[in-house]
């Protein structure tokens, strides 16, 4: 199962997201690097795992506003051959191909960025697609039909717990293992929660491809040594 880190940005700074109240998120304070600069950070994790992928939220162009696009530019900069998973609040399909044709990263769709289920149903075979169904506490952000019909599903899915993203309330296990059960061997991708090594075996255990963390690492309650996987 792999690991994968998460940078959220927002004013251009990445911010230490908590329970999904993006309006209180603050700059990031981390062992990993001495600013909150996404560059700095991105470089900080690589020196922690060689991680393969980052996954990157750029939380002022998912609430509308201008785009982060220079940040992002400079994460991939600082850790060449990494792959980005970019999730910018993309809801048509026209500006899903446009930035596919333009950026060479992968692209996060957002189930509560979207109004109805054409987009990701006219990208579901596109391989640097992922889709990521959201939810705060039972609620279901976005289309029911995305989450109800699976053959809508990309060939990766993250289950995203937005109200256990920073906090200390463990991963949402059993949600993340039901949707692999429907999932049709797609890669199934828990996020929010994961605490420490224990709940990454959780997690594994359940049958999870990969995971989404970031407090654990940046506080140290994940070590290099949970990391690897040799």
């Amino acid at each position: 199962m792999d690991v994968i880190p998460v940078i959220d940005i927002k004013n251009g700074e990445v911010v230490h997201a908590q329970g999904g109240r993006r309006d209180s998120y603050r700059p990031i304070r981390t062992q990993l690097s001495a600013t909150s600069a996404p560059a700095d950070v991105a470089a900080g994790l690589l020196r922690l795992a060689p991680f393969r992928q980052l996954y990157v939220a750029d939380l002022d162009a998912i609430e509308g506003r201008a785009a982060n696009d220079a940040a992002i530019a400079a994460i991939a900069r600082a850790v060449p051959g990494v792959e980005l998973w970019i999730d910018n609040g993309i809801g048509d399909a026209d500006a899903a191909r446009a930035w596919l044709g333009e950026c060479g990263h992968s692209l996060v769709i957002g189930s509560e960025s979207q109004h109805g289920i054409k987009t990701i149903q006219s990208l579901r075979e596109e391989r640097r697609v992922l889709l990521s169904l959201d939810f705060r506490g039972d609620a279901f952000q976005g289309p029911v039909a995305l989450l109800d019909d699976a053959a809508l599903w990309p060939a990766r899915v993250i289950v995203m717990t937005l109200a256990r993203v920073g906090g200390a309330a463990g991963p949402d296990t059993e949600r993340v293992a039901s949707i692999i059960a429907r999932a049709g061997g797609r890669a199934v991708v828990g996020a929010g929660g994961v605490r420490d090594k224990a709940d990454l075996s959780a997690l594994q255990q359940a049958g999870a491809s990969a995971v989404l963390v970031a407090t654990a690492l940046h506080t140290g309650a994940l070590t290099a040594e949970d990391l690897r996987t040799d």
